[in-house]
């Protein structure tokens, strides 16, 4: 069964950083894709997230609203909502 698709949404996007903010309904995914530059999120709401990744494995994670977090570039993973409501994250990608 198809999974329906995170809302990505682009706030900036110039020389230094690229700001995207993603809304995710349950069950929501971004699909399969890898960070081109290091980044950090902030979380909008409190995330409940499956990261799958490319080895076959999940991992769970919770991201209470307004904490942040940083990856290095070339982190690759599918991010699904797993919790009962919407999320959302800003994610700023440092070029």
């Amino acid at each position: 069964m198809t999974k329906p698709q995170a809302v990505a949404t682009q706030l900036i996007d110039d020389e230094r950083v690229r700001v995207t903010r993603f809304d995710f309904a349950p069950n929501a995914e971004t699909g399969w894709h890898t960070h081109g530059f290091d980044y950090v999120i902030t979380a909008v709401t409190d995330l409940d997230m499956m990261l799958s990744h490319p080895d076959g494995t999940t991992s769970e994670v919770k991201v209470p609203a307004g904490s942040a977090y940083r990856r290095m570039e070339g982190v690759e993973h599918n991010v699904i909502n797993t919790g009962a409501t919407d999320m959302s994250f800003v994610e700023v990608e440092l070029k």
